[in-house]
């Protein structure tokens, strides 16, 4: 970089790759602080702090989750596996000579703000204290690296506990008796995993998910609900989708998991195409909640027990950001109100890119993130009033707990409805640019 970086972005996985990429675009110097040795964030297999295991894949389809400036090889299966994604956030960084703005193996320990309105950024890389001061911070390391372990059941546990963070294959689980629990996608991988290598392989659900198979009527599954969204409201999708799945695959309770209390499209999708196989031929066998241990065996809320000798917790992440000042936090991360996810309302430079949970892929949804922020800092976007900043955040936050219950609804979005959003804000914020100008 020849000019002195106004913007500092922290972390460079596919978030932080995409924020620089954008900042380049519009002509704002940045730089990139990353922890590990490499860009990728959490794709790439064994580095430091990544959850990647060795048979996880993409659970969204290449083409709703590539880059819009930079798609996948059309000779790419549909779902690539993490290897595939890690070198192509790889060559993206490459292709737009983005790695000369990344500071590796630099962690950021501190960001505080300045008295003239600025910040400074204190990290430590292999030389020693590092201190930047800078007009904006763009946080863009993730929310997937602190687990969530649940709280203590009653009895006491003699089997190993593992939390899914640390999982990386197979070869853990040979000749184990594995219960795996949660219901999210590394659950079903773990569980898919297990079956195959484990002695025996339990999975329990203390609530029902809706399983999607990666691919419905001969594509993958999340093109269909795409083609909907364009169209159609959340509501009459759910009613569509729902019925679609429950007449190809069949309702849950058909392999012996819980009824979703919630319908389809209110939750995080669960995709795999292995699990309901597994569940058939009873390679895997389903379990309610936990009511108790016991030594090493695990009591069920509906009374039946099993022997393990294997724990998998896959019970999600802790959102933490222990670099701001906790006065910027508010009630936590993971209540943050954000302008449109991206701009904190009280803290001017401040911004976020990727804290959010999709019903899709995150690439598309971040790129358009990061172009929002480039729009900003270069001054070709402005944002409205203080007052009708505040009215969005509420807005969404009402329409997210209607749909989402109390499963951190700040943080949720739908991903086609929030790409559409994210392009008019765009388009808006350019018009209110010019005639400030």
């Amino acid at each position: 970089m020849t000019a002195r970086p106004r913007v500092a972005v922290i972390g460079a996985g596919a978030a932080g790759l995409a924020t620089l990429k954008a900042l380049a675009d519009a002509g704002v110097p940045a730089v990139a602080f990353e922890t590990a040795d490499t860009v990728g964030g959490l794709w790439v297999y064994g580095s430091p702090g990544s959850p990647a295991y060795r048979t996880l894949h993409l659970n969204t389809s290449k083409g709703r989750t590539q880059f819009a400036d930079h798609p996948m090889p059309e000779h790419w299966p549909d779902y690539p596996g993490h290897d595939r994604i890690a070198g192509y956030l790889a060559d993206y960084a490459d292709r737009f000579g983005l790695r000369e703005g990344v500071r590796l193996r630099h962690t950021v320990e501190r960001v505080a703000r300045t008295a003239d309105g600025g910040w400074t950024v204190h990290a430590t890389g292999p030389d020693g204290p590092v201190h930047l001061d800078v007009e904006a911070v763009v946080v863009a390391n993730g929310h997937n690296r602190a687990p969530k372990w649940p709280d203590p059941y009653p009895g006491e546990c003699a089997a190993e506990q593992l939390h899914s963070h640390d999982y990386r294959g197979p070869e853990q689980l040979a000749g184990r008796r594995v219960l795996v629990v949660g219901g999210g996608n590394s659950a079903m991988d773990i569980a898919v995993d297990a079956s195959y290598a484990a002695t025996r392989t339990l999975l329990s659900l203390r609530r029902g998910v809706w399983v999607v198979p990666k691919y419905l009527l001969g594509r993958p599954s999340d093109t269909l609900n795409g083609a909907l969204a364009r169209r159609l409201p959340w509501r009459l999708r759910q009613r569509i989708s729902q019925t679609m799945l429950t007449a190809t695959v069949g309702p849950p309770a058909r392999y012996g998991l819980p009824t979703p209390a919630h319908g389809f499209l209110q939750d995080h999708p669960t995709l795999s195409d292995g699990l309901l196989s597994r569940l058939t031929h009873g390679d895997i066998q389903a379990r309610p909640g936990i009511a108790r241990f016991a030594g090493e065996r695990v009591e069920f809320t509906d009374g039946r027990s099993d022997e393990v000798d294997l724990v998998i917790w896959c019970t999600g992440y802790r959102v933490e950001i222990p670099f701001l000042d906790p006065e910027l936090l508010g009630d936590g991360a993971d209540r943050l109100p954000l302008y449109r996810h991206v701009f904190h309302l009280d803290a001017p430079g401040l911004a976020f890119v990727g804290l959010m949970q999709s019903t899709g892929a995150a690439f598309p949804l971040v790129e358009a993130q990061a172009r929002l922020v480039a729009g900003w800092l270069a001054g070709t976007w402005s944002p409205p009033d203080r007052t009708r900043q505040e009215a969005a955040c509420r807005a969404e936050l009402r329409a997210a707990t209607t749909r989402w219950g109390q499963r951190r609804p700040h943080m949720r979005v739908d991903f086609d409805a929030y790409l559409t959003e994210l392009e008019r804000e765009l388009a808006a914020g350019r018009r209110r640019a010019e005639v400030r100008r």
